[in-house]
């Protein structure tokens, strides 16, 4: 009887404990955020879309939660550095990702071995843009739309040459993925970044290069590359005249850059619905929608329900581009 009691104590006593952790946590949740700064942490150095993205962002966050939101640029390895230190940070809500269609989406696809799972160890907030990728061909090159160039590689099927930002990014994918639905010929030539690949496209070294909209608009307002079509679905706003590549002759085809925000698995549910309300609400704003629309972004907004869908099709996508076309990296 004694032993019986006792053992009835400690258990209340353990359910008294458990249950005011778990107020307490709910507590602190909804109370978040009352210290700062909360890091945004982001996979590549200033200046590019996702770090413009997470600054706009983060300027306002600051403003209408209190807090300051410190935007921390992590680059290297495809996204690996950032990511892993996401996934392994407390789910406090005091460290967030700007999130992308590389690390996020690509790298679960073609790397072997990966020190984060793609899935598991995040938390969607929301999906902020899409950001179409655009055929750009040199100006030697005697093509003025889609079915010219895949007639070319066809005709010319040692000579049609496309750059990339490298073995396994996304403008790679999207050239193998372009091949193989069109049936087509082309010599993929892997650069350090667009930057250089740009530059040799511009001076006729390679034929073809598909940057995103925001990395080709300099030189397609230039004239030194001609556009002749966009990556998306649809057309986008920012050249509304280009057709996409599924309306120039490859039905289906559709591959784009996206951003968007998560924290590490396990972020209270409180939390995420006041981050995702809140970054919603700041892409409507006129100034920001006005900034990265300028920029050839397709802004977004949606659920933390409606990112994570997309984020399981995206990652099923491109590795079955990776397994068809035998894309793997160490």
């Amino acid at each position: 009887m004694k032993s019986s009691y006792l053992s009835r104590v400690v258990l209340r006593a353990a359910g008294v404990c458990a249950a005011s952790l778990l107020l307490s946590a709910a507590a602190l949740a909804q109370a978040w955020p009352t210290r700062q700064p909360i890091r945004f942490v982001v996979p590549y150095p200033p200046g590019g879309a996702s770090d413009v993205t997470a600054r706009l962002l983060s300027v306002k966050l600051t403003e209408s939660l209190g807090q300051s939101f410190v935007v921390e640029n992590r680059p290297g390895a495809n996204g690996l550095i950032a990511l892993e230190n996401v996934a392994k940070s407390a789910p406090d809500g005091y460290t967030i990702l700007m999130a992308n269609l590389g690390p996020n989406a690509i790298n679960p696809a073609i790397y072997r071995k990966l020190p984060y799972d793609a899935i598991k160890d995040f938390t969607p907030i929301t999906l902020t843009s899409v950001v179409p990728l655009v055929v750009l061909v040199a100006p030697s090159m005697p093509v003025r739309n889609m079915k010219e160039l895949v007639a070319y590689g066809k005709a010319h099927p040692e000579k049609l040459t496309y750059a990339s930002a490298g073995n396994g990014s996304a403008n790679h994918l999207a050239g193998e993925m372009m091949k193989s639905m069109a049936d087509f010929k082309m010599i993929h030539v892997p650069y350090k970044g667009d930057a250089p690949g740009l530059q040799d496209a511009i001076a006729g070294n390679v034929s073809v290069i598909f940057p995103t909209l925001i990395g080709g608009m300099p030189q397609i307002k230039a004239g030194l590359l001609r556009p002749i079509a966009v990556t998306s679905a649809k057309r986008t706003p920012a050249m509304p005249d280009l057709p996409t590549v599924a309306e120039s002759g490859i039905p289906g085809f559709e591959a784009v850059s996206w951003g968007g925000v998560m924290g590490p698995a396990g972020l209270p549910p409180e939390i995420v619905a006041k981050l995702n309300s809140e970054i919603v609400r700041i892409l409507k704003m006129p100034d920001i929608a006005s900034k990265l629309s300028s920029m050839g972004a397709d802004i977004q907004g949606s659920t933390p329900e409606e990112f994570a869908i997309y984020l399981k099709n995206e990652v099923a996508k491109w590795g079955k581009v990776a397994h068809d076309n035998n894309i793997v990296l160490d």
